[in-house]
């Protein structure tokens, strides 16, 4: 029973600092962090090019024997 006060105890201890953390404010993201999003978002465009055209060209092929049928 110690074992399972201890673990219990842990926890309510981990929610605590989980509540605190996210009452504080944490409203603004810096530039620094915007140009990480974007610099990785065009990182995995390029990477992945090929597929993400395959990917909307075979939809709007779908797209459009779909309204060709109505």
């Amino acid at each position: 029973m110690k074992a399972y006060k201890k673990i219990r105890n842990w926890v309510d201890e981990r929610l605590i600092c989980w509540k605190y953390f996210m009452a504080k404010d944490n409203a603004g993201m810096g530039t620094v962090e915007v140009i990480l999003i974007i610099v990785v978002l065009v990182g995995i465009v390029i990477i992945f090019k090929s597929q993400i055209t395959e990917l909307v060209e075979s939809i709007f092929s779908k797209i459009t024997k779909q309204v060709n049928k109505v």
